[in-house]
Order: C-alpha cells, then structure tokens, then sequence
C-alpha cells in the first residue's frame, strides 16, 4: 500500500514582476517576469527530510517562503495531507478572491477539500536562516516561544503553557529551561538563538518542519548539533522538514532525499545516497566535485562552471544549464529537457540521460 506524502506540489510556479522605466510605461511595452520558480513538482512523504540544494538565486528561498504562504503562488497546487493549501487559499478566506473568477486555479483545484490558513500554520512552522532576526528582542524568551499557543489558543491555563514550553526548550537541547524564561534574546549565543526558535516552532506539535538555511548563520562548531537536533526531534516527533541548504556536504548523513535545482526548477531528484553516489545531472556533478572530502583518494575531479547564471528575466532557450554546461550539445540549445525516470526513486531532466528499465 502506498503511503499517501504529506505534501505534496505540482508545477508551483513563483513569478515577480519587474519594475519598469517611464520609457517602458509610454511605449506600452509588457513588464518582464522574474522566474524564481518555474514549474517545481515533488513530494514529501510523512517523517521524511527532503533537502534543496542550490546556488544562491536558484529559488530555494522563494520554494519554502510560498509553502509557508508569505509568498503568493503564481500557479500550481499545493496539497497538505490531502487537502489544499497555499496564499491564494488566505485570500479566498478572506472574501478577496471570489471563487468564480477562476484566480485559484482549474475547476478540478477548486473542487478540492480545503484546510484553513490558520489550521495549516498550527500543523506546519518555518525556522529562518537568521536568529538574530528572527526573535522579538523586547521579548522574553518564555514570551517568544509562548506566542504561538497564544495565537492559536491551545494552552488552556497558565499551568499547561508554562509546561509545553518547558517541553519545547528541552527539546530544544535547553536545559534547564526554567533558566531561559526571563532572558532576553540579547543574553544568548547565535546556537542558543536558534534553538529558541526552534523551540517556538516546536511548541504547537506540528507536523511540517520549513527550514531556510538554518545553520549558515552559525559558527561552525555548532553547526553540527543544530543538524543533529533537527534529526532528534524528526525520530522523537515524527515531524517532516524540508530542509533548504546551498552546502551539499550537510545533506549526506541528514537527508533522506536530496533535490538539486537551477535556475528555477529541479534538474535531480532521488534518495540521497543514490544521488550522491551516481549523480546524473552535469549541474549536480559541478557541486558535489567542490565538496570537501577528508580521504584525497575519494576526491573528484574538479569541475569548474564557466560565467554565471543566466538572467532568470531572460532565460536562455532550451535547457537552462547549457550556456554553463561542460556536456552541451546542439540539442540543449533547442530542446527543454524532459525528466528522465533513472530508477523508482531517482529522476533527472538532462537530454545526455538515457531512461533505464525500472
């Protein structure tokens, strides 16, 4: 019996329009999109860890800020535990969006089941890359990681709040958390920032983790527990994460599948030990050369890409690697690359890759 994903994304797309000169406006000349993300499809099954791993500008950020309904979707479907998500869904709530106008998508999305704004955010929460942003500084720590109960009304006494947060700081690796409530943000070390938020994330028990980057702001030394806690707490709670990262070399050991985009889209997609050891894709091959390895004898051979990333207003014909890609032939000038089902798990859009018998 297959096991229904906890959420699932078909062809979200993400456009930002671009700003445009009084030249542009009196020659009536149509604004330019920027492509953050183009047509990204895939699922997250329940307990897993999916990693995205890219160069910065490849849309990593804007994946995980329209998940979290910061960001509007421009089209595609967002579904969570079946049910339809997503800012369009906050807007329709809202009385802004009426249903007839077509602005939520196809007759078929609409008639999907629906969950409230408010009832997905108790169920799924978003740890930033930056915790000295991230925390109220007026607040005390027992007040940040409070809130959210606060919010949602789930703590019915003082009693029962002063316990889940007690519960969530531990978790949290903060010990004893009594130690915390009356300290403010300003007091703590980046690490124990950001366990605090990860602590208020926590509180509400939900079942979707959205983690932008969230050790890239740390010392090094730290990094490694942060990674080691999320694990801990995905064993202990059962809570899903879909972790954001430009660092190949954290995903190893952490991730349970590992989807490599450019430019807007996956290129790669499969179980992380399958990607890793058998890359397909010529843009997943150039980030994994670069990855530090202790042993000289394990290294890759170096691939240095050539410029930088077209510009996602203008995107290059065909496929979009190939004005950077070393494989390039004539046909990736002109052809977008299908995907390509390498195995049951595994999956890459690269004309150079032949399909092979499942």
């Amino acid at each position: 019996m297959t096991q229904e994903p906890l959420l699932l994304v078909e062809n979200l797309r993400k456009y930002f329009p671009v700003g445009q000169s009084l030249g542009d406006l009196l020659l009536r000349r149509p604004p330019g999109l920027i492509k953050a993300v183009d047509d990204v499809s895939f699922t997250l099954l329940h307990g897993e860890i999916l990693a995205i791993v890219g160069e910065s500008g490849c849309g990593k950020t804007t994946i995980a800020r329209t998940l979290i309904g910061l960001e509007e979707e421009t089209g595609g479907k967002i579904l969570f535990n079946g049910r339809q998500i997503g800012a369009r869904e906050r807007r329709l709530q809202a009385g802004l969006v009426p249903l007839e106008s077509g602005a939520i998508g196809t007759r078929e999305q609409q008639s999907l089941p629906r969950l409230s704004f408010k009832q997905f955010r108790q169920q799924a929460q978003m740890i930033f890359q930056d915790p000295y942003e991230s925390l109220n500084p007026r607040a005390t720590i027992f007040e940040i990681v409070a809130e959210p109960l606060v919010v949602h009304g789930l703590a019915r006494g003082r009693a029962e709040k002063i316990q889940r947060v007690r519960n969530a700081l531990e978790d949290a690796g903060l010990r004893p958390a009594e130690e915390y409530f009356l300290r403010y943000p300003h007091e703590l070390s980046g690490g124990q920032r950001q366990r605090v938020v990860i602590a208020g994330a926590m509180v509400l028990e939900p079942k979707l983790l959205i983690a932008d980057e969230p050790v890239s702001m740390l010392d090094v030394s730290i990094r490694a527990e942060i990674l080691n806690l999320l694990h801990d707490l995905r064993n202990k709670r059962g809570v899903s994460i879909v972790f954001i990262t430009h660092d190949l070399g954290t995903v190893a050991y952490f991730a349970d599948r590992l989807a490599v985009m450019y430019l807007g889209r996956i290129v790669e997609i499969g179980r992380t030990a399958e990607v890793l050891k058998n890359p397909q894709h010529p843009y997943t091959r150039a980030l994994l050369s670069v990855v530090p390895v202790p042993n000289p004898r394990l290294r890759r051979e170096r691939v240095i890409l050539q410029g930088e990333a077209p510009n996602p207003i203008h995107l290059p014909t065909g496929c979009r690697f190939h004005p950077r890609c070393p494989l390039a032939m004539d046909a990736c000038r002109m052809t977008d690359p299908a995907y390509v089902q390498l195995s049951a798990t595994h999956s890459t859009a690269c004309l150079r890759v032949e399909s092979t018998a499942l």
